[in-house]
């Protein structure tokens, strides 16, 4: 039986939200996002090969870089060492003004004219070493060396005038003695076409690089997958124990290593989960089996004392009846017996010294109100085979028994009367408490109600008559809200049971002239269904001094009572409300009370609507009271 829902007029805690959450932390990168939904087989082959290329790039730069330099580095050390040695010896005697020569080396010699480039000097008595390649392309900015004479610029490289070679260049300015001019001596050399030489390292470098990248991309795909294998073993075993497999484990590994130390920790933590979930089922069996021995017991024994409370209130209501001990009395002299003997007169009969009075039989000593097969059990000591015990009482007659004042041994009328009213009201209320326990139990049980077409309106209008009968000191109204019929599919005694409890919870448990209103209207059904239930909508609301918050969320607990001491004056057993939630639920209904200290109570309970409920056209008026 589920727990029905508590509400209450108190502003509730803020939720709680864990440490983190998409409203607390600041928006991640969608690079973050990706790494947190990407695999990690994934990521680590990824992040190996991305560090593989980066490598791979740094190391062709590096090579790329350190070849270009050493070889233009070891043509600019010959450069320098030929233009040195024409400073020194003087220029070539073949070697005119504006035109260049060859050496005997990869050298060329030049007088450049400045504003114009170098060409090809005519030397029929040498011969034509590289005369068919383009010079390079010089500055052609006037003294671009510098206007001193003896500047030296530094080595650079310029391009071809034609062609994709490079030429690598160094000067100084000079004065050319047989004209007396100031020219530029250039020394250079001609290095061939080094960018084509780096293009060809660059993509030999690639496609060696690109090689490694893909040999090492697929060793690198079985290495993860066999050595994260063991992590998809651990996957399968905990999607196994998910499914209630705790018996399964881990395949351990080699303790050493990093999967191998987890598999072992994650058995040992399988192992005493396993275990505690067998114990943890151990007790809820054994709580199970002990609730169902005492809902058992409970059923039992409300069941077996119906019959004596029964008898017992029968025999105080027959004594009321006949007038209390004032008419039992006046009886007596009808007819009597000694001990030990026996009369039939007008009065009864007695065997074995007993009296009997009112009619019917005693054996053994019982003195019988009532008497005989219909009364049950007698009162003045109702021991059983008194004749037995030779410690008991037993009255020589009847008379013996109301002869006595109220100054004398015996009981008078006034205290036997009031004595038998007590019996009578005890055991009223015990037969409602054990008839209550009966209620409970079978609710426990789920057994079957009677279910048909019930009028709740009909109901509530009962319900309110009847309380206004029981306490006609206190306004008791009913508030019909217009709408559809209010019809719901239950068992009527019970849905009935529901109200009168709510009813007589309002009228007990508030002072002397509180109103009290019975509010009936159509709605739906509390709960989580995606299209809204239609369902009855009953209200049993009092202006009384209401609950705290503590209070309210207990009310519907067995044998809660809001007075600790559980004075009867102030309430009943605490079971009255525990089967109104009983049995809505079985109903398959909601019941909630909302209340607050000083406000009053007003406790709901909705209804799922009868499918046979017909809409109806009611009055305009926003309610109807009674």
């Amino acid at each position: 039986m589920s727990e029905p829902d508590i509400l209450d007029t108190e502003a509730p805690d803020p939720p709680w939200r864990p440490r983190g959450d998409a409203d607390s932390r600041p928006r991640r990168g969608a690079f973050r996002r990706l790494s947190e939904r990407t695999p990690l087989r994934t990521k680590l082959i990824v992040a190996v090969l991305g560090l593989v290329i980066m490598a791979l790039a740094a190391i062709g730069v590096a090579s790329t870089y350190i070849a270009r330099e050493s070889l233009i580095r070891q043509h600019d050390t010959d450069i320098e060492t030929a233009l040195q040695h024409f400073i020194a010896r003087g220029v070539p005697g073949n070697v005119q003004v504006g035109y260049a020569a060859p050496t005997q080396t990869n050298i060329i010699v030049g007088l450049q004219v400045p504003g114009e480039q170098l060409a090809w000097g005519h030397m029929n008595y040498l011969p034509v070493l590289g005369s068919t390649d383009p010079l390079p392309q010089l500055p052609t900015s006037g003294l671009w060396t510098g206007a001193t004479l003896g500047t030296v610029s530094p080595i650079f490289s310029v391009p071809a005038q034609s062609g994709p070679n490079t030429w690598r260049v160094m000067a100084e300015t000079v004065t050319f003695t047989a004209t007396n001019q100031t020219v530029i001596l250039v020394a250079a050399e001609d290095i061939g076409n080094i960018n084509a030489l780096t293009i060809r390292l660059v993509l030999f470098d690639l496609a060696v690089g690109s090689a490694i990248v893909i040999v090492l991309a697929v060793v690198g795909v079985g290495l993860v997958r066999a050595n994260l294998r063991p992590l998809d073993d651990i996957e399968l075993t905990a999607g196994q124990i998910a499914k209630g497999h705790l018996d399964h484990r881990v395949p351990e590994g080699d303790p050493r290593t990093e999967v191998g130390s987890l598999g072992r920790s994650l058995n040992t933590m399988l192992s005493q989960i396993e275990r505690a979930f067998h114990a943890q089922e151990e007790s809820e069996q054994a709580a199970h089996d002990s609730e169902e021995r005492m809902r058992r017991f409970i059923a039992d024994a409300s069941h077996e004392l119906r019959t004596p409370l029964t008898t017992i209130r029968g025999f105080a209501a027959h004594y009321r009846m006949r007038g209390g001990a004032g008419g039992i009395r006046s009886g007596v002299g009808a007819g009597t017996a000694g001990r030990g003997g026996a009369a039939v007169g007008g009065g009864g009969a007695v065997v074995g010294g007993g009296a009997v009075v009112g009619g019917g039989a005693v054996v053994g000593g019982r003195a019988g109100v009532g008497g005989g097969v219909g009364g049950g059990v007698g009162f003045g000591g109702g021991a059983a085979d008194q004749s037995s015990r030779t410690d008991a009482f037993v009255p020589g007659s009847a008379d013996e028994i109301f002869s006595s004042g109220p100054t004398g041994d015996g009981m008078s009328s006034a205290d036997l009367d009031h004595l038998i009213g007590r019996v009578e009201a005890e055991a009223t209320r015990m037969g409602l408490l054990v008839e209550d326990l009966l209620m409970l139990a079978r609710l426990d049980q789920q057994r079957p109600l009677n279910i048909a077409p019930v009028d709740l309106l009909t109901l509530a209008a009962d319900a309110v008559q009847d309380a206004r009968i029981v306490s006609p000191d206190r306004p008791i109204d009913l508030i019909v809200a217009p709408g559809t019929a209010f019809l719901v599919e239950g068992d009527e005694p019970r849905l009935r049971q529901v109200l009168g409890n709510l009813v007589n919870n309002a009228i007990t448990h508030t002072p002397a002239g509180t109103p009290v209103r019975v509010k009936i209207a159509s709605g739906a059904l509390d709960g989580s269904q995606a299209e809204p239930v239609p369902a009855v909508v009953l209200d049993v609301e009092d202006d009384g001094p209401g609950m705290p918050a503590e209070q309210a969320q207990r009310v519907f607990e067995r044998f809660y009572r809001a007075d600790a001491a559980r004075n009867r004056a102030s309430g009943g057993t605490g079971l009255g409300l525990a089967i109104v939630a009983g049995l809505v639920n079985a109903h398959g209904g909601t019941v909630s009370v909302r209340t607050s200290p000083g406000r009053g109570a007003d406790f709901q309970v909705r209804l799922p609507l009868s499918p046979d409920a017909l809409l109806t056209s009611d009055d305009p008026d926003d309610g109807l009271s009674d």
